[in-house]
């Protein structure tokens, strides 16, 4: 086993050190209030991470580090896939929230941006970023969709779900449409094909590119494992 404190100063040196604003600190702790007890992976530990990867890589790519945090922060303010795939009520949470804080119009506009484009919506579905705060963030949230976390995102969700962990009669389906995304019910290790084994090539930044190459890998030994284990 590593030891903790050694753990704990490597993490602690990885994370730039950016003061957050005041603003930015009161969002987060309203976020963190909403999403303590989650369980489909989409928890305060998610946002919490995205949040320090999207600062890690604006500090990199010299993006507006205020957008960059609040954005982290509520892009999962209200995800579609819990509203029935309506994608409009994020977007009217975010604004909602920023405003109740007294954030600058122009802060919440940028910042619903984000939050309206973040998502992935299908193989076959283009989800550009206008801004490269949205980059950042769209890139820090990718990378928690695959790795180890990602892995364990995965399967979190597909239990909540009610999805199978795996069914070798149903072939992953590469998805044309948003609407046929959203409307898909396969099993876990299909969202492999389907999606994360595709976000690597989908990173936006340099930074984001580079961070996403070992956890790609650990995925592509995960799954590989993972068949030659069910194939006994």
């Amino acid at each position: 086993m590593p030891n903790s404190t050694m753990q704990s100063e490597v993490e602690a040196a990885q994370e730039p050190l950016i003061q957050s604003s005041d603003l930015v600190s009161r969002v987060a702790q309203h976020i963190k209030a909403k999403f303590a007890v989650e369980s489909s992976g989409h928890d305060w530990h998610h946002i919490n991470r995205v949040w320090k990867l999207a600062r890690q890589i604006g500090a990199q790519e010299g993006a507006n580090q205020e957008i960059v945090e609040l954005g982290a922060l509520v892009h999962d303010i209200a995800d579609w896939k819990f509203y029935d795939g309506d994608d409009t009520v994020g977007p009217r949470e975010a604004e909602r929230l920023l405003s109740e804080e007294g954030a600058s119009a122009y802060l919440i506009e940028q910042v619903v941006e984000i939050v309206a484009t973040i998502s992935y919506k299908g193989a076959g579905v283009t989800t550009a970023m206008k801004s490269l705060e949205g980059k950042c963030v769209q890139d820090a949230d990718r990378l928690d969709a695959i790795g180890a976390i990602g892995i364990a995102r995965c399967f979190a969700y597909g239990g909540h779900a009610g999805r199978q962990m795996y069914d070798p009669e149903e072939p992953p389906e590469m998805h044309a449409t948003a609407d046929a995304y959203k409307a898909s019910k396969g099993h876990s290790l299909n969202h492999f094909y389907e999606k994360l084994f595709l976000l690597k090539d989908r990173m936006n930044t340099e930074t984001g590119k580079a961070m996403a190459v070992e956890r790609h890998r650990f995925m592509e030994q995960y799954v590989a494992q993972f068949l030659k284990e069910w194939n006994v």
